[in-house]
C-alpha cells in the first residue's frame, strides 16, 4: 500500500465573514488616508473648530463619518460642526440631513438661502451653472463660519476630484493649476482643508453603500451631462481601467513639481539665469538617456519611435 500526501483543503470563508473583513480593511484604509493627509498638511490643530460642509452627497457624508472616527482617536482636541446650505432646489428633501445629523448627535446648522432662483435667473438655459452657484455658496458659507465661530472649513473633495481639476485647468483653462489640500479662503479669514485628498473615489462609493448614507442628488447641476468635468472624469476612469496605477502616478506628480523644468517665469527666474560653474542637481538633464515607457503603457495606443 503506497502512502500519499494529502493537502489539507482550506475551507473558503463564508460570504458574510468575507464582506465583513473587506469592510474592515476599507475602513482602516479610509482612516489611514485621511489621517495621513491631516498630518502631512497640518490640517487640524489643537482647539480648531471645523465646519464640515455637507451637501448630501456620498463625499460629504463619508468625510463627516471619517472625521468623527478620527476625532475619537485623535491626540488633540477639536470640534466638528456639520453645516448644510439648503439652496431651495425644487423637490429638495430638506428633512433628510437634519434627521440624519440629529441621530449622530453632532452639532449642526442648516442654512436656508434661495440661491437656486438666482442661478436660474442669471444663467441662460443649457449653460453651466457651477461657477455662479459656487461663488454664491462660498460667500454664504464664509458668513456662516464666522457666525458659528469656526476657523476652518472642511470640503469633501477626494483624490479623483483633484486630478480632474488639474486636467480641466490644463485642457480648458491653459494653466497648470490643481485643487490644493489646504489654502486660505478668498477673504483671508479662514483655512480651507480637504481631508480626503488621499482618498480614492471608488473607496468612498463602497463606504457609502456599506453605511447606507441617505444620498441627496443635486438636481441643479447634476443633470448637466455635458459638463467638461464629466468628460475628464470619464477619461480618467477609462485610463484607470486600461492602465492600473496610472492615476496614482499622476497624483504623485502633483506633489513632485520641478518649476525650473517648466516655463513659468514667475516661479523660476529664467531671465537672470547664469552659469555658475557649480554642479546643479536640478540642472539640464535634457540630454540624459531616460527609460521610455513601453508602448502598451502609453495612452491611446501611442507608440515610441526611436530615431
Amino acid at each position: 500500500m503506497s502512502a500519499q500526501w494529502i493537502e489539507n483543503e482550506v475551507a473558503p470563508l463564508p460570504k458574510e465573514l468575507k464582506i465583513e473583513r473587506e469592510t474592515h480593511k476599507l475602513e482602516k484604509r479610509l482612516c489611514r488616508n485621511v489621517g495621513q493627509a491631516i498630518i502631512d498638511y497640518n490640517m487640524i490643530e489643537e482647539g480648531d473648530r471645523v465646519m464640515v460642509c455637507m451637501s448630501g452627497g456620498k463625499d460629504s457624508y463619508g468625510m463627516l463619518d471619517i472625521l468623527m472616527k478620527m476625532k475619537d482617536r485623535a491626540p488633540i482636541d477639536f470640534t466638528l460642526v456639520a453645516v448644510n446650505l439648503d439652496q431651495k432646489q425644487p423637490g429638495f428633501p430638506d428633512h433628510i440631513l437634519p434627521e440624519y445629523l440629529s441621530k449622530l448627535g453632532i452639532e449642526f446648522h442648516i442654512e436656508t438661502q434661495d440661491t437656486y432662483s438666482i442661478v436660474k435667473k442669471n444663467i441662460p438655459e443649457g449653460k453651466t451653472m457651477c461657477s455662479l452657484c459656487s461663488r454664491l455658496r462660498r460667500g454664504i458659507l464664509y458668513r456662516v463660519a464666522r457666525e458659528l465661530k469656526c476657523n476652518k472649513l472642511a470640503l469633501g473633495h477626494h483624490r479623483d476630484d483633484m486630478l480632474q481639476t488639474f486636467f480641466l485647468n490644463m485642457f480648458f483653462g491653459g494653466k497648470l493649476k490643481g485643487m490644493p489640500p489646504k489654502l486660505t479662503s478668498d477673504n483671508g479669514e479662514f483655512i480651507v482643508i480637504r481631508p480626503m485628498a488621499y482618498v480614492v473615489e471608488k473607496d468612498l462609493i463602497r463606504w457609502a453603500e456599506h453605511r447606507q448614507f441617505p444620498i441627496i442628488p443635486c438636481t441643479l447641476c447634476g443633470s448637466q451631462e455635458n459638463l467638461q468635468r464629466k468628460q475628464i472624469g470619464n477619461l480618467l476612469r477609462e485610463w484607470d481601467k486600461k492602465f492600473p496605477g496610472r492615476l496614482e502616478t499622476m497624483f504623485t506628480a502633483l506633489q513632485n513639481v520641478a518649476p525650473s523644468h517648466l516655463m513659468d517665469a514667475k516661479l523660476h527666474d529664467f531671465k537672470n539665469l547664469k552659469a555658475t560653474g557649480v554642479p546643479d542637481e536640478n540642472g539640464d538633464l535634457a540630454f540624459d538617456e531616460e527609460e521610455l515607457p513601453a508602448a502598451s503603457a502609453l495612452p491611446g495606443g501611442l507608440q515610441v519611435v526611436q530615431l
